[in-house]
């Protein structure tokens, strides 16, 4: 039972928590600062009918403030390795300096409120980032109250999430993937990357593989050589054995030209490495026929384990992409400079160890590389009904959730007809387009892509 106590003009209540401690002995909580000791009782009265409840958080308990539990909480997650570096740089920088004092308990909805204000006018906090931010404040409070370190948590949920003011998300303004851009995108990387970039632009906007899943494509786990290639090294791919002798049976020059999405190029630590694709959507991906050539070609062209390598021929997930490589193809970029040295006592006229010619800008001027990975969605589903839904976020890497999900599958007949859609397409474009007055003109590819481009015309006149 709860007794009260004075201490000079003021009471305190004790009451005991029905815990005990390492020596066997009860433990009390206290509340002081009453002057009032009918006041003072029933407040204890009350913590005895939260602990009869089994509902009550001792003020020792709620007192662990969150830079002390925030130092094991983080780990406590079962995460991939780049959420659980992003996961403990959100709360060095953001959540332990606002919060790292303060007591759990203490956490009040409208403290939370006036930080998720503060958030938003950060000049280095963007709008997805602060709401990355929070999510994972979020999780730190629910998992509080797992813990029995407080009642509730302070973020609201619901309907309360969404108080204040309606603010329209903005979204990222698109244009459709037209193939002549694609086209122009892959002269432009063939002028300024070689063999490897033309044939990685038609890859990506035919496959919509995402660009670490490109960088880490090996020559085992793409067309002409896989399935029959396929290392079956992913321990993690429980049923790779049965899922082989299926792929032997389905895909493969003689069948469906094929590529195997297995790894993807991450680093961990500043250590590069082969990690399964984003939520271990491991997948084959037909290709139509003219991809499936450009493949040839380039595989012929080199031996690297690689089938994407970097300008000097290395590794491409070791290079600055975005700004190396996609900028330029994109934007466009002048031609070389030529300029003047003296040598050996004479004046010459040079260039850089690696002239590249004028490349001009293209459609996606500014934009980001991904948009051709969103561009090939567009064009499977612009097939309509051609396609199921399921086929589609297959070969996207997505889940479908629910009954939907569990009882779909993808058949080779599907397949067939997403392969079949995306090589008409190729062709039409072949066909329809005056070719002499464009600016990437098929006249000016070198010798080996010429004649590919030439058996691609043959087919679409044969096709037409």
């Amino acid at each position: 039972m709860a007794y009260v106590e004075w201490r000079g003009n003021t009471c305190r209540v004790v009451w005991n928590t029905r815990k005990k401690d390492d020596r066997g002995k009860w433990i009390y909580d206290q509340q002081g600062g009453f002057t009032d000791e009918v006041e003072a009782k029933n407040y204890g009265l009350d913590r005895e009918a939260e602990i009869r409840n089994d509902d009550y958080i001792s003020r020792r308990d709620g007192s662990v403030t969150i830079g002390e539990y925030a130092k094991t909480w983080v780990d406590t997650l079962d995460v991939g390795h780049l959420r659980d570096k992003a996961i403990r740089s959100m709360l060095r920088l953001y959540v332990v300096p606002r919060w790292g004092e303060t007591a759990i308990a203490d956490i009040q909805p409208s403290t939370y409120r006036a930080w998720k204000k503060q958030l938003k006018d950060l000049p280095n906090v963007g709008e997805k980032y602060g709401e990355e931010i929070l999510t994972v404040f979020s999780m730190l409070m629910d998992d509080a109250v797992d813990d029995e370190l407080r009642k509730t948590s302070p973020v609201p949920k619901g309907k309360k999430q969404r108080r204040g003011r309606y603010k329209k998300k903005p979204r990222e303004r698109k244009r459709e993937m037209r193939i002549e851009d694609v086209h122009q995108l892959a002269c432009n990387a063939l002028a300024f990357w070689g063999l490897d970039g033309f044939v990685f632009v038609w890859t990506i906007a035919t496959t919509g593989m995402r660009p670490a899943e490109l960088y880490a494509l090996r020559r085992v786990y793409s067309h002409p050589t896989w399935p029959a290639s396929d290392p079956l090294d992913d321990p993690e791919e429980r049923d790779r054995e049965e899922r082989h002798e299926e792929d032997l049976e389905r895909y493969g020059p003689d069948l469906m030209p094929a590529i195997r999405v297995q790894w993807q190029h991450q680093r961990e630590e500043g250590v590069l490495k082969l990690f399964p694709p984003k939520y271990e959507s491991r997948r084959t991906l037909v290709v139509p026929p003219f991809l499936a050539e450009l493949l040839e070609l380039l595989l012929a062209s080199h031996d690297s384990e690689f089938v994407f390598r970097s300008i000097a021929g290395g590794l491409l997930a070791n290079a600055n992409f975005t700004y190396h490589y996609w900028r330029p193809i994109a934007d466009g970029r002048d031609a070389s400079p030529e300029f003047e040295r003296i040598r050996l006592g004479q004046r010459q006229k040079v260039t850089s160890r690696r002239p590249v010619p004028a490349i001009p800008a293209t459609a996606y001027s500014g934009k980001r590389l991904y948009l051709l990975r969103h561009g090939h969605k567009e064009w499977i589903d612009e097939a309509g009904g051609e396609h199921s839904r399921i086929a589609v976020e297959t070969r996207m890497g997505h889940e479908v959730a629910g009954v939907e999900g569990l009882y779909a599958n993808v058949t080779t007949a599907m397949e067939r007809r997403m392969m079949d859609s995306l090589q008409e397409r190729f062709e039409c474009f072949v066909r329809e387009t005056v070719w002499e007055m464009a600016s990437a003109s098929p006249s000016l590819l070198p010798n080996g892509l010429s004649e590919w481009w030439n058996r691609q015309v043959r087919a679409a006149e044969g096709a037409g």
